[in-house]
């Protein structure tokens, strides 16, 4: 018996299929006969000898004519081109002043000259709500932003916005104030409950409680509404820039400093770290969902925690979070879990709005925690305080990140998380932190849920030890020399242009780093050589039932990250010639 099999290689769409002809004497003995195989584009066939060459001659005569030339073998450069990491910078918070302009043109193009130099792949921006929808509601002016976006595209930058919801002040890092729009907070004046309230009735104005997500109380329109609304307008008022592929990224605000989390721990209200933090749901809307929760659970005479401390404190003394305390009875696991899932809720309407608003565009929708807060302080301590004020229900037997991913995946999002840059041995004791554990574990419950993880940094930091560690975390096991390395992080973004970034030292080091993010690669345009294709936005799938969402609380074991990055930039001996170098030229000036 002589069989031709052949088999085409491609994506699902292509065709395979198998010929088989019976032939009245079997296959010859191997002295009679040989058989031989073929690779032709993408065509494998594989023939007896009896007859056989007509065949051969047929298929190839046939191959030759419509498939393409066997493909090129790549070069080492192209190979390692795969574990390119692209690298985007902020802008700083105030680049369009609260006025809604954009003042001081010139250093900004100087600035951004210098990122091009240094083959920074993109920018990223915050768009404030409180600055386009200001004075009145479904009145837009984005006229600041055009004129800064069409800065931006002469030096051939890439953008990632941010829909930012949130305020500007408060938080670490803000150094200019950007309240959310007048008319909301005027509305905020007769009922203060539309914002986050902590246990002793303290309001905090950042951002709207997640309580009135769907009440209509804003001219008639939800939260979610407002939300959708100025996604939607800002669609139509960029779509050249979106169409041109300038704007690669929209990342959606879910929360204060645009991350999904409460405002647990704000430095306005006293909040000094590594303070616990409070929880945030004592507003009237919250109570009552509370309340109904803990009836339809059988438990009406259930109430929010009162026992949880205030923000500086320590969790041993708190009744809420020292061992064996109330979070981990029945009652407060109960409270733990609706307050997490709450916020879930609440990153998933939003993004189910965003995604609606750019389907059909070719960008990758991102959550800050989508953004995720790096909230690493207490994490060694059982109660991991500090995370549970946050809203992350984290334990040592409870993944508190790993449902939100699931969630993101619906929705073809990525997340995006912080504090890239830190080291266990940066933080003091008494903190009880580990930053690098935290993020292992937020970046492999990503990769598991097969969504796209990306990072920052949390604070500014120009030493070579901090761009080390970011470059670990983005290539957890090195680069692979002969294509995609095992895991690679989508992006880093790094905080944030500013003069202390551009001065010489500092400059130099940055470059370097850029450089090696690129795995050594020159600056490349086309992220498909490196990232994949971003296809077209499609609709987010169906919604994930809480429970299934849940089931990813089991906790698992993080992916191994190596001890050090393949791709320093350098240590303390590079540090002391750096500083020796600028000593000798501050002589000379």
């Amino acid at each position: 018996m002589t069989s031709t099999v052949y088999l085409t290689l491609g994506g699902l769409g292509d065709r395979n299929g198998i010929q088989q002809k019976e032939l009245q004497r079997e296959m010859p003995t191997s002295n009679q006969a040989r058989v031989i195989n073929r690779l032709r584009g993408g065509r494998l066939v594989a023939l007896g000898s009896s007859n056989g060459l007509r065949r051969i001659k047929a298929v190839a005569s046939e191959t030759a004519t419509i498939q393409p030339e066997a493909e090129r073998l790549l070069t080492d450069d192209e190979k390692m081109l795969a574990n390119y990491v692209p690298v985007y910078v902020m802008l700083p918070l105030g680049v369009i002043t609260v006025d809604n302009v954009m003042e001081n043109k010139e250093e900004t193009e100087r600035q951004l000259k210098e990122l091009r130099r240094a083959a920074v792949d993109g920018v990223m921006v915050d768009v404030w709500w409180g600055i386009v929808e200001s004075n009145c509601h479904e009145q837009y002016d984005w006229s600041a932003y055009r004129s800064l976006f069409q800065l931006i595209q002469r030096y051939d930058l890439k953008v990632q916005v941010i829909m930012s919801f949130h305020q500007c002040g408060g938080n670490v890092g803000d150094a200019i104030y950007i309240p959310i729009p007048k008319w909301v907070r005027e509305i905020g004046e007769s009922d203060p409950d539309i914002f986050y309230t902590n246990r002793m009735g303290i309001r905090n104005k950042e951002y709207l409680t997640i309580g009135v997500d769907n009440k209509p109380l804003f001219s008639g329109r939800t939260a979610i509404q407002i939300y959708s609304d100025y996604m939607k307008s800002f669609r139509e008022n960029m779509a050249d820039f979106l169409e041109s592929g300038q704007i690669i990224e929209v990342e959606i605000g879910l929360g204060p400093a645009g991350e999904l989390r409460y405002p647990s721990y704000p430095q306005n209200q006293g909040w000094v770290f590594p303070g616990i933090g409070e929880f945030q749901c004592y507003d009237k809307y919250l109570k009552a969902e509370f309340k109904e929760a803990a009836s339809n659970a059988g438990h009406p005479e259930w109430e929010l925690p009162d026992n949880a401390g205030e923000y500086n404190e320590k969790p041993e003394v708190t009744e809420f979070f020292r061992s064996n305390g109330a979070y981990d009875t029945e009652r407060g696991k109960f409270f733990l879990t609706w307050y997490s899932n709450k916020l879930l809720s609440h990153g998933d309407q939003v993004l189910d709005e965003a995604n609606k608003a750019f389907l059909g565009c070719k960008v990758k929708l991102a959550a800050k925690n989508l953004q995720v807060s790096g909230i690493h302080w207490w994490y060694k301590d059982d109660s991991h305080a500090a995370e549970l004020t946050a809203g992350y229900y984290n334990l040592k037997d409870k993944d508190g990140y790993r449902p939100i991913a699931r969630m993101l995946s619906r929705h073809y999002a990525i997340l995006n998380f912080t504090c890239l840059e830190m080291r266990d041995s940066d933080q003091p004791a008494e903190a009880k932190s580990r930053p690098q554990r935290l993020v292992q574990q937020v970046l492999s419950g990503g990769w598991r849920e097969n969504i796209k993880v990306a990072g920052e940094n949390a604070l500014p930091r120009y030493d070579r030890s901090a761009y080390n560690q970011v470059l670990l975390n983005a290539r957890p096991n090195g680069v692979n020399r002969d294509g995609p390395p095992k895991l690679k992080m989508f992006g880093v973004t790094y905080l944030r242009l500013s003069a202390e970034l551009l001065q010489p030292k500092n400059f130099k080091i940055f470059k370097i780093f850029v450089k090696n993010m690129h795995a050594n690669q020159e600056y490349c345009a086309d992220s498909e050589k490196y990232n994949g294709r971003i296809d077209l936005l499609e609709r987010s799938k169906p919604a994930i039932p809480i429970q299934e969402l849940l089931e990813a609380t089991k906790p698992v074991e993080p992916f191994p990250f190596d001890e050090e990055t393949d791709m320093s930039i350098g240590g303390f001996l590079a540090d002391l010639i750096d500083n020796l170098i600028e000593r000798i030229a501050s002589t000379f000036n």
